[in-house]
C-alpha cells in the first residue's frame, strides 16, 4: 500500500505551502480542506490508508482533535502531527496521550515539519511490520487444538511437563507429544521461540 502524507487544513495557503514543501522533499501528498473530505476519502479506500496525518487543530465543523478521535474509533490508527496557531498545553497533552506524534505551533520551520513527517512515516512502517508479525503468529496458533492450547498456556506460564500433566490429568508422555505437535504447528525450533510467538499473537499494536 502506497504511503501518503494527508494534510487537513481549512487554510488554502497553508495547504498549498505544505504540499509544495513536502512534495519538493520527495513525499507523496494528499490535501483536504476539512475533516469531512478526509472521512469521505477513507470510505473509498478498501485497504485503509497508510502514511501520516497533518491536522489543523481548529477547523470549521469537525476539528482536528475530533477528527483524530473519529479515526481512532474507526480503527484508523496512523501517526498524527497537529498544527495550530493557538497552542494549548492541555490540548497537546491529551493529543499526545491518544497517539499524536507532535503538536506544532505556527509558524514552524520547514526542517522541523519534514523531520517529523519522515519520523512519522517510519513509525507507521514499523507498526505495519509488527502487525504482519502479529497476524502471522495468530494464524499459526489457530492451528492448535483446544488441548494443545491448554498445554501451550502452561508452557508460557513456565510449568514443567510433570506439572502440566498433573494440571490436565494426563501422562507426561502425552504432554511431550502435545509439545512436539505444538512446536511443529507454530514452526518454532525452541521453547523460547514458541513463547515469543504466543506472546506476539496476544499483544496489541498501536501507533502511539
Amino acid at each position: 500500500m502506497k504511503e501518503f502524507v494527508y494534510i487537513v487544513d481549512d487554510d488554502e495557503a497553508v495547504r498549498d505551502s505544505l504540499r509544495w514543501l513536502l512534495e519538493g522533499n520527495g513525499f507523496s501528498v494528499k490535501v483536504f480542506s476539512n475533516a469531512e473530505e478526509l472521512l469521505d476519502f477513507t470510505k473509498t479506500q478498501n485497504n485503509g490508508i497508510s502514511g501520516c496525518l497533518i491536522l489543523d487543530v481548529r477547523m470549521p465543523g469537525i476539528t482536528g482533535v475530533e477528527l483524530h478521535d473519529v479515526l481512532l474509533n474507526a480503527g484508523i490508527d496512523i501517526p498524527v502531527i497537529f498544527i495550530t496557531g493557538h497552542g494549548s498545553v492541555s490540548l497537546a497533552v491529551k493529543s499526545m496521550k491518544k497517539g499524536a506524534i507532535d503538536f506544532l505551533e505556527k509558524p514552524f520551520s520547514d526542517e522541523e515539519i519534514c523531520r517529523l513527517v519522515d519520523s512519522s512515516l517510519q513509525k507507521a512502517r514499523d507498526v505495519s511490520d509488527k502487525k504482519e508479525v502479529n497476524l502471522k503468529a495468530q494464524e499459526l496458533l489457530a492451528k492448535l487444538t483446544p488441548r494443545e492450547n491448554q498445554v501451550l498456556e502452561r508452557i508460557t506460564a513456565g510449568r514443567l511437563n510433570k506439572q502440566i500433566a498433573d494440571d490436565l490429568n494426563i501422562s507426561i508422555k502425552t504432554v511431550e507429544a502435545h509439545r512436539a505437535n505444538i512446536m511443529t504447528k507454530v514452526e518454532a525450533r525452541t521453547v523460547a521461540e514458541l513463547i515469543k510467538i504466543a506472546l506476539t499473537a496476544n499483544e496489541g499494536v498501536r501507533v502511539g
